[in-house]
């Protein structure tokens, strides 16, 4: 027998609410974090053009003190991004990950996030707790998991 489509529909799950993640709770190596934050500044640090198939592609990246009531964290912004991640916005990041770069931590969002402006929030950015300037180091176990898994390969 054939659903019509509002029964499939009924069968069908809603989406999630999302649960918003705090600053001060961002870990290594985390991903699917949904955060609502006010970006402090915003500094270009490479922007080029590249050939790809006869056309001119821009490539931008920017790193952004991002923040909220908790804590401030460096957000790497790409391409469109860095177009959203003005001083002063207020944006709503979802999905986003955990990347390391040099020891520290950097929050960013691959081709599965999404990065929305929203309406001005009502905090003041903790910038004194910084977790980007926390520098972490390999340890040694973790690194011998890491050479198996790649040698594995």
């Amino acid at each position: 027998m054939a659903m019509d489509s509002a029964q499939r529909g009924a069968a069908r799950p809603g989406l999630r609410k999302p649960v918003f993640t705090k600053v001060d709770s961002l870990q290594p190596g985390t991903r699917g974090h949904t955060l609502v934050v006010k970006v402090l500044s915003s500094d270009v640090v490479l922007q080029k053009g590249r050939s790809v198939s006869l056309r001119l592609r821009d490539m931008r990246v920017s790193e952004c003190l991002v923040g909220d009531e908790t804590g401030a964290i460096l957000f790497t912004a790409r391409n469109d991004q860095v177009d959203l991640m003005k001083p002063g916005s207020s944006v709503i990041i979802r999905n986003a990950k955990i990347d390391m770069f040099k020891g520290s931590m950097r929050l960013a969002v691959d081709k599965w996030g999404r990065i929305e402006v929203t309406e001005p929030v009502n905090f003041e950015v903790k910038e004194d707790n910084n977790l980007s300037l926390i520098e972490y180091e390999l340890s040694v176990m973790a690194f011998h998991i890491l050479l198996m898994t790649l040698l594995a390969q």
